[in-house]
């Protein structure tokens, strides 16, 4: 299988769940939840969504539990709206970089403040 048509299922796949996660969805469990990318595999039978939440906008291992309850929701909707012949199995991973880049971040600021003697 050709990586451009894995990138466009990829691409196709986060702008569903997306949609999906911000109308239909209504768990109140899942905050503010940013889908930032997605991955599947050659043969289109897995696909790993990986999420960030704005921090104070809920709770993590509430958000994770409540993505995970409705992974059947969003696969039978996937599965609807996408034309591909099988609907991959959806896992939904917490996205570890938005939090590393804050870290990175402040820790850059802090570097940057002249020291006080």
């Amino acid at each position: 299988m050709t990586t451009e048509r894995i990138h466009r299922v990829e691409q196709a796949i986060k702008e569903e769940v997306a949609q999906i996660l911000q109308r239909e969805l209504k768990d109140p469990r899942i905050g503010f939840v940013t889908i930032t990318r997605v991955q599947v595999t050659a043969d289109l039978q897995h696909a790993s969504i990986y999420f960030s939440l704005l921090e104070g906008h809920g709770s993590p291992s509430e958000t994770e539990t409540g993505l995970k309850s409705a992974t059947g929701f969003v696969r039978r909707l996937l599965g609807e709206r996408l034309r591909l012949r099988v609907t991959p199995e959806v896992v939904f991973r917490k996205d570890p970089s938005v939090a590393d880049s804050i870290r990175i971040s402040k820790i850059l600021d802090d570097l940057k403040k002249p020291e006080l003697s």
